[in-house]
Order: C-alpha cells, then structure tokens, then sequence
C-alpha cells in the first residue's frame, strides 16, 4: 500500500486493523556514475516491494539526507544533523498521532544514521515500536555482497542495479583502487572531491545483473522479515 497513491480514508481503514507502517530515508547525493537520487531509489523500492504483499502502508521515501562530505559534487543536497533528526522525530510524531504503533525505518544511507539514537530516545518516550533498517547491511545482504565481491563499497557495483543507472551512461569497465576513506571523513568538500575523483570510494563499477538480482531478491525478504517482526 503506497501512501503517495491512497487517500486519507483509505489509510484510516487500515489503521482499524493494523498500526504498521514502513518509513523509507534516502538521500540525494554524487554516485558517481549512476543517478544522484540512488539511496532514496533503493530504500523507497526495497521498501514497496517487501511491503507489496503485506499490505503494510509505505510512505514517500526521505530523499534528503547528510552527506557533508560531498558538497563540492553539483546536485548534492545535505541537511544539518540537527535539522534532519528534528525532521525525522517530527514525523514519527505525526505517525504515533495518527494511530501507527508499529513502524520500520528502511535507511538507504549510511549518513542517516546518527538519527538511529534519536529514534531511540522517541521509542522511549512513546507508547511504539520502532525498527530501524539499514538493508545495504543487513546481516543477509551484506553476506551475499561479501561472498559476490568484498570490494563493494559506495558507488561502486554494490549500489549499481538497473534501476539506479542513468540512462545513456556507461559504467567503466576496470576496477578503482579502494580508497582510504577515513582520514576523508574530517576533510572539507574541496578535498574529498580531489582524493575521490569520480566520487567511487573504489572496486568494480558493475557486475552482472544476474548477481545483483539474487543480492536484491535477499534484500526485499530481509526486509519483509523485519516488517513481520514489528
């Protein structure tokens, strides 16, 4: 059930019968080669499709997240850690008024995650049940990922499915050198942009699509586990 295509009525009907819900946070941010929206496009469609057969309401994807880092790569949008956990309470605050006890985070990006303890800290001062999901990492995916290539990383084919490819845009064919990501992670935007390049933190740009749909096929029933385990 996608929020975006129902109306009100609709919502308060399932609520007579079930307070679950699925909250998808993505981001907007460089990925190199494939699109600027790729964490919002896995979280929201990893998210719709565990949930198809549920029933469970899925609400629009957050597409906005916080990747400082990357500001210096046009098309880039990132929100202050303040501002962003402010908006990610204040929308468990509408859900919890609404009636929904029951709702999994579904996180497509790792910078999101400082906002995980402040989910935390709203569970304990609210009458609900709240999982958060990071479905990149989650224990099944991210064995098949390991197992498929242990050079996966952002931006790199682990991210590169169909669906997140700009059209009429060729992935390269060789492999990138890993970065060494942590003395980045202190560095202004100018300078991870000169030590990134492209903005690949390293490894093979793509793999077969028979290899990334067995990693997705996990994805979508890790992620409907966690949606029955609300």
């Amino acid at each position: 059930m996608r929020i975006a295509d129902s109306n009100w009525m609709q919502v308060e009907n399932r609520l007579l019968t079930d307070d679950r819900c699925v909250l998808p946070l993505g981001c907007t941010e460089q990925h190199a080669y494939l699109r600027l929206a790729t964490d919002s496009i896995l979280a929201g469609k990893v998210a719709q499709e565990a949930a198809e057969p549920l029933g469970v309401p899925v609400f629009p994807v957050v597409s906005y997240g916080m990747t400082p880092l990357f500001l210096s790569y046009p098309g880039t949008v990132s929100i202050p850690a303040v501002v962003y956990i402010s908006f990610v309470v204040s929308i468990l605050d509408s859900l919890h008024h609404q009636g929904f006890r029951r709702i999994l985070i579904v996180n497509g990006h790792g910078g999101n995650t400082p906002a995980r303890t402040a989910v935390a800290d709203w569970v304990g001062h609210n009458e609900a049940r709240v999982l958060w999901h990071d479905w990149w990492s989650a224990p099944l995916v991210w064995a098949k990922v390991k197992e498929t290539d242990p050079d996966a990383s952002h931006a790199s084919w682990m991210e590169n499915f169909p669906w997140t490819r700009v059209e009429g845009v060729q992935s390269p064919l060789t492999k990138k050198p890993m970065a060494n990501i942590e003395p980045l992670r202190l560095a202004e935007p100018p300078a991870v942009r000169e030590a990134l390049g492209d903005g690949s933190f390293g490894g093979l740009y793509q793999r077969s699509d028979d290899e990334m749909s067995a990693i997705w096929e996990i994805a979508v029933r890790e992620t409907r586990t966690m949606i029955d385990s609300l």
